[in-house]
């Protein structure tokens, strides 16, 4: 796997230990102040791997525009549009 892709899947599992925490302090009826928090840090977390990944589909698609310029563009707009309706 190649080194993005690896920090990526590093990201990814620590956000699912985070989530496995937060099922545990739910199910151990932990305050919810502290789970709040928990959440908080999860959905920030997952930000950052979203952040992560553009920026490698957005190298991908650079190296892409060196042959098909209107393509790759269209395929980056595309894609990011998606996102960000959806994040």
């Amino acid at each position: 796997m190649e080194g993005k892709r690896k920090r990526i899947m590093d990201r990814f599992k620590r956000i699912e230990g985070q989530l496995r925490g937060l099922q545990n302090m739910v199910a151990n009826e932990g305050r919810w102040e502290d789970i709040l928090i928990q959440v908080a840090a999860v959905t920030a977390a997952m930000k950052r791997a979203g952040s992560a990944i553009v920026e490698a589909y957005l190298e991908e698609c650079l190296q892409k525009a060196r042959q098909k310029p209107e393509e790759a563009l269209a395929d980056f707009r595309k894609i990011l549009t998606r996102y960000m309706d959806l994040a």
